[in-house]
């Protein structure tokens, strides 16, 4: 049924950056296209930082900011948070990186049901890490898909996409840049279409379906014995969390910023320095090489090669004994 002479009122689920995008494009739309936030929900906040303080999220804190009440249950199995989530009579709600998995029960609250801001385009990709993957794998493009949300992981009927190019060099901390907005742009549209009663959901083909896992800390290490197209894929997919780094006696070495240097095979084994120059460092790979850009040393910061090789680590037979070629 249309309502378009009647104010939406949303419940918004949401914890990280991604998320708040999308709230504060409905915070900032509200007047315009007659919708409320009437409450937000965002995970319990978390110690972060080196004194390991309580941090709340950046939904909760833009929540906050314009005196949006917020609520943070550990999951909805207690049956006073459904009743509180009823009682707020919400017409739907809004679901974006909540980091919780919402039972049936909660999907069937509010009256248009929960709609969600998935940063792929479904059904590629369903899971925690869309982004990342994406990157990793060496997709040309992701986007952002809107669905109506089901008990399956990512499975509901779509009812909006849009759709984002990937590029070259891109980093997972730049391609969650440009799609945090369009998630945002793309929930106001398609609110509007449900208030008039003009979307049209499309079932998702589940034989074109993958999972992006979680990320661990683990995918970082370093392996040289793929190829150099792959292992450059991997370092920006993983920038800047969970991050690259290489093993050592002496610690960790963080690769903060690599890209492909060349496809060509060499006959140097893999993880050997071929080549240093005042910008970069050259690493061989099974196939093909590596520019390290940006590095940190065990108990270092973060160095651009240039900065790092004013220090002691000059030559390459040095570079080499860290790298562990």
């Amino acid at each position: 049924m249309p309502l378009n002479n009647t104010p939406l009122k949303i419940v918004f689920a949401g914890t990280p950056e991604f998320a708040a995008a999308s709230l504060s494009a409905l915070i900032d739309s509200a007047i315009e296209h007659n919708h409320e936030v009437v409450a937000v929900y965002s995970q319990p906040d978390r110690p972060a930082g080196r004194g390991q303080k309580l941090v709340a999220s950046p939904v909760k804190q833009l929540a906050l900011e314009h005196n949006i009440p917020v609520f943070q249950p550990l999951n909805f199995k207690l049956e006073s948070d459904q009743q509180t989530l009823a009682d707020l009579d919400a017409d739907i709600m809004v679901v974006a990186a909540y980091g919780l998995i919402l039972p049936k029960v909660v999907l069937e609250i509010p009256k248009l049901g929960c709609i969600n801001v998935h940063a792929s385009l479904l059904p590629r990709w369903r899971g925690a890490a869309p982004i990342h993957r994406a990157l990793i794998e060496g997709d040309k493009e992701t986007g952002i898909t809107i669905m109506q949300m089901d008990v399956g992981l990512d499975t509901g009927d779509m009812l909006s996409k849009v759709h984002c190019d990937i590029l070259d060099q891109d980093t997972s901390a730049d391609l969650h840049d440009r799609l945090a907005p369009l998630g945002g742009s793309l929930l106001i549209e398609t609110l509007a279409q449900i208030k008039q009663g003009t979307h049209q959901p499309e079932v998702q083909d589940d034989s074109l379906a993958n999972y992006a896992s979680k990320l661990t800390k683990q995918e970082g290490l370093i392996d040289w014995n793929i190829n150099a197209t792959e292992l450059a894929r991997k370092i920006r997919g993983l920038s800047p969390w969970p991050g690259s780094y290489l093993e050592t006696e002496k610690g960790n070495i963080k690769i903060h910023k690599a890209s492909l240097h060349s496809q060509e095979t060499n006959a140097a084994a893999p993880g050997t320095v071929i080549e240093i120059n005042k910008n970069e460092v050259i690493v061989a790979a099974l196939e093909g090489t590596i520019a390290l850009h940006n590095v940190q040393f065990p108990g270092g910061k973060k160095l651009d090669i240039r900065d790092a090789l004013n220090g002691k680590f000059k030559t390459a037979f040095e570079l080499n004994k860290l790298i562990g070629a």
